[in-house]
């Protein structure tokens, strides 16, 4: 898709979904900030992006800080300045337990990094994309456990069904301002996350992707796909979406 010229941001881009966007995005034309905690993973992300000839920036941030977020978007703004596509992907698994096992604490963090995350990271992109005649486009990472019920975490399930509310609640405020607002739902992806998922578990990817209608797990860059046709002009008419691409998963 041609995205020459936009400005993304990709939270989450160390690795996984969130580094197969915003390698996607470089490739489709656009300059690409990468925010993450892991700040070596995010820098293998940024040479990626050079290497394929791009333009980006890498900035540590911990999304679900206020702090941290606003100067992200300050600096992003301050390179580029604007904010044309924004994809907010990073997030955190939980550990397999029935619902009254799972401590307080990682309830919390699941909370503050999923869903708080999401919100901190929308709440600074609608500011700058508001002060800009073209607007922008936004898409949040949720997850085939914020269509239907999680038996493996509930307190992740809890926190992408958030972002699905999310996700609409905003579409709706946004709609008259020229800023889009949707969703991508993986089902299971060949990630970092999903291998220490199915270990947690006892088990291996290839069962979680024996679980799945199409009878695999899915590649990063396919949800990259999604998210990048979500941020097109291509998908001008598109908001309040939470799409599921998961192999039919949630088709079941």
């Amino acid at each position: 898709m041609n995205l020459n010229g936009k400005v993304a941001l990709v939270t989450g881009g160390a690795s996984g979904i969130g580094r197969a966007t915003a390698v996607a995005f470089a490739r489709g034309g656009a300059k690409v900030a990468i925010a993450d905690i892991d700040g070596r993973g995010g820098e293998q992300t940024l040479g990626m992006i050079q290497q394929a000839g791009g333009d980006g920036l890498f900035a540590g941030c911990d999304v679900s800080s206020a702090a941290d977020v606003k100067a992200l978007i300050e600096r992003v703004v301050s390179r580029y300045g604007r904010l044309d596509c924004a994809a907010n992907i990073a997030a955190i698994e939980g550990t397999p337990r029935r619902i009254d096992q799972v401590p307080d604490e990682e309830f919390d963090r699941i909370i503050q990094v999923n869903l708080r995350g999401v919100w901190l990271c929308m709440k600074y992109e609608v500011v700058q994309m508001l002060k800009q005649a073209s607007g922008g486009a936004i898409v949040n990472l949720s997850s085939a456990a914020g269509l239907v019920g999680s038996v493996r975490s509930p307190a992740y399930g809890a926190s992408k069904h958030g972002v699905v509310g999310l996700t609409k609640s905003a579409a709706l405020q946004l709609a008259k301002n020229n800023v889009r607002v949707n969703a991508v739902c993986p089902g299971g992806i060949l990630t970092p996350m999903t291998e220490r998922i199915a270990a947690a578990a006892g088990g291996t990817q290839a069962q979680l992707g024996a679980a799945h209608p199409v009878g695999r797990m899915g590649r990063p860059e396919e949800i990259a796909a999604a998210v990048l046709w979500l941020c097109s002009d291509e998908a001008s008419f598109v908001t309040g979406f939470a799409a599921p691409v998961d192999g039919g998963l949630t088709a079941m």
